[in-house]
């Protein structure tokens, strides 16, 4: 529609990408009438880097999307090209689902289910500003035309268009993406309500036609076996499309020691920051100088495009030399260069000025999502956006506020760690932030979030009494294993990290008379698996929460605790926590190193009340 002056709705999102899109339909799900504005329909959706979503910790995040009835679970099933579960040499605690993506069928599939949702419109138009009373209280959104939309609550969910600019090598230009205009005032808007921005940098690989390719001298990466993907119910998996593997060698390595100096990394033309955990390829020539070869992941974007996705080969180096450096990969000798690989930087505003609703401190009714919290990846972004689109319906109906816990979920984590410690590089999600990620397991995210989303009408009843009935019968399984101690079969079998599913769901079903899914058989081996430290770990919950708002004194010696690493006396001294619930939060403090703390200030406090 046409967006008009006198517009009112209960929810405005500004942003069609995935946080946009899943801040959207959770507003409209749960009975808001909302607005999604976007600058162009036709790019919801999209996909401007790998077309890929999960894997290793933000494979977590999409299950609990799903979970909180979210729309990407539902695209990526009917969008994917290929389904693999990365790292099944661990336990399942830390295994992530991930999907190769056919971007064009994603992004099409995701207009069309946006067109017809329940108290959803689609406008097309630029914002340029916050509207907002005396007091920072938000009342809408002023386009690039004039036109006021009014709304008691507005999500933002900008991306990288915030003051975008692409850089090739020593050439730059405003953009929020290649081939799309910049959002050049919103910033400015944002900064005014009192907000400090920062400055923040990603980046593509050049992308390559297929039919220059020589695959046969490459890796082919098989699909994995599996049947659920990231949506609830079971699913008949046909995989559409291999992905290979290649690797850089000496000679790519010295192309790009060679021209180093002309990458907009580093002539000094950027000054946002890159993310450490997704580096362009400058970046790891020039950190890792003694590293013979780098993988490069050659994935397909689509089967309705010939463009091809060099994952790892991310660069803002001039497109002479992406050509140079390409053509040295084996397999890429005579690959022609479709679109060459680039460098964005844009705004984000510092999350630390956010509750953990996700709406903004100083602007009631101002909710914001995705990279521009300093986030990157579509998997954090939908994380944040079903968040924020959830507290801004709340916020509009005068409803109590959802605050997911750090030991609820991986969704939980990553909002705590962004308001709670803030970023000074683009955040990205690992199995390795949360605490409890023992508890936080793929196989039981339905379980763990069922109960919120039906009371936030974001699943309906009978999901959630499939949801109610498969937990029933995994808990009755688990404790019948617990008590036979005679059935030794099964508990060796489920306690094998390469146990076979079928053997074992009969087995359970044998010995149990219960009729199991498959994903229960894989919750119920994850349970006994972990039995003894998941115990342990909700203990340690129960004993942090006792102890939260325990303030450490600030005469607390900390040298004197032989227990305390180095790292983590010097981390708390920088910090200066004011609680225990504060020091949790420092990256790589461990239970036994908080256990050890509360001691000592029981200890400090009860020989200063003898004094």
């Amino acid at each position: 529609m046409n967006p008009q002056s006198g517009l009112h709705f209960d929810v405005i999102v500004v942003g069609g990408g995935h946080a946009g899109v899943e801040a959207a339909c959770a507003a409209a799900r749960m009975g808001a009438k909302t607005a999604l504005i976007t600058l162009k329909l036709d790019r919801i959706s999209h996909m401007p880097c790998n077309p890929a979503i999960g894997g290793i910790g933000k494979g977590h995040i999409v299950f609990e999307v799903s979970a909180l009835g979210g729309v990407m679970p539902q695209l990526c099933t009917s969008s994917y090209l290929q389904a693999r579960m990365l790292n099944t040499r661990k336990g399942p605690a830390v295994q992530g689902l991930r999907l190769q993506i056919d971007k064009h069928v994603y992004s099409r599939q995701s207009k069309e289910l946006l067109q017809t949702y329940p108290n959803l419109t689609l406008i097309p138009a630029m914002v340029i500003a916050i509207e907002h009373d005396q007091l920072n209280r938000i009342t809408g959104v002023k386009t690039a035309e004039g036109t006021t939309i009014s709304a008691s609550s507005v999500v933002i969910t900008t991306g990288t268009f915030l003051n975008g600019k692409i850089h090739i090598g020593s050439t730059n230009y405003s953009a929020g993406r290649q081939g799309e205009q910049a959002v050049p005032f919103l910033s400015q808007s944002l900064a005014s309500m009192g907000l400090k921005l920062g400055r923040l940098k990603t980046g593509t690989p050049p992308r390559l036609l297929r039919s220059s390719i020589d695959f046969s001298v490459m890796e082919r990466q098989e699909a994995d076996k599996l049947d659920y993907l990231f949506e609830f119910g079971p699913h008949n998996i046909h995989h559409k499309h291999p992905c290979h593997i290649t690797h850089t060698n000496q000679t790519t390595h010295d192309i790009i020691k060679k021209n180093l100096h002309l990458s907009a990394m580093y002539s000094g033309n950027i000054s946002g920051i890159g993310p450490r955990y997704c580096p362009s390829i400058e970046d790891k020539i020039a950190r890792f100088p003694d590293k013979q070869s780098h993988h490069v992941f050659v994935e397909p974007e689509s089967l309705e495009s010939e463009e091809v996705y060099p994952n790892g080969l991310s660069t803002s180096l001039p497109f002479d030399v992406q050509k140079q450096y390409i053509r040295s990969i084996k397999g890429f000798e005579d690959a022609a260069i479709v679109r060459p690989g680039y460098a964005i930087e844009y705004d984000f505003v510092h999350p630390n000025q956010l509750r953990h609703t996700l709406e903004v401190k100083k602007a009631a009714g101002l909710f914001l999502a995705g990279q521009i919290n300093g986030t990157t990846g579509y998997e954090e972004a939908a994380g944040q956006g079903i968040v924020a689109g959830i507290n801004a319906c709340l916020k509009a109906l005068k409803k109590e506020p959802l605050i997911l816990d750090r030991n609820q979920s991986y969704i939980g984590v990553m909002i705590d760690d962004l308001v709670t410690l803030g970023v000074d590089e683009p955040y990205r999600m690992f199995t390795s932030r949360a605490e409890r990620r023992l508890i936080l397991r793929q196989d039981n995210v339905f379980q763990r979030l069922g109960d919120i989303a039906f009371n936030l009408n974001l699943i309906n009843k009978e999901r959630h009494s499939v949801i109610k009935q498969e937990n029933d019968i995994i808990e009755t399984a688990v404790n019948q294993l617990k008590n036979n101690k005679q059935d030794n079969v099964i508990l060796q079998l489920l306690r094998n990290k390469s146990y076979d599913l079928a053997h074992v769901k009969q087995e359970i079903e044998n010995d149990t008379s219960l009729t199991l899914t498959n994903r229960a058989v894989r919750s119920i081996h994850a349970q006994l698996l972990y039995g003894p430290y998941i115990e342990r770990e909700q203990r340690e919950i129960k004993r942090t929460e006792q102890y939260q708002s325990l303030k450490i004194p600030a005469d607390l010696d900390l040298n004197n605790m032989p227990g305390l690493s180095i790292e983590l006396r010097q981390k708390i001294a920088k910090t200066n926590p004011e609680t225990i619930g504060g020091a949790t939060l420092i990256q790589g403090m461990t239970p036994a190193a908080i256990g050890l703390l509360i001691f000592r200030i029981r200890q400090h406090n009860k020989q200063k009340s003898l004094t």
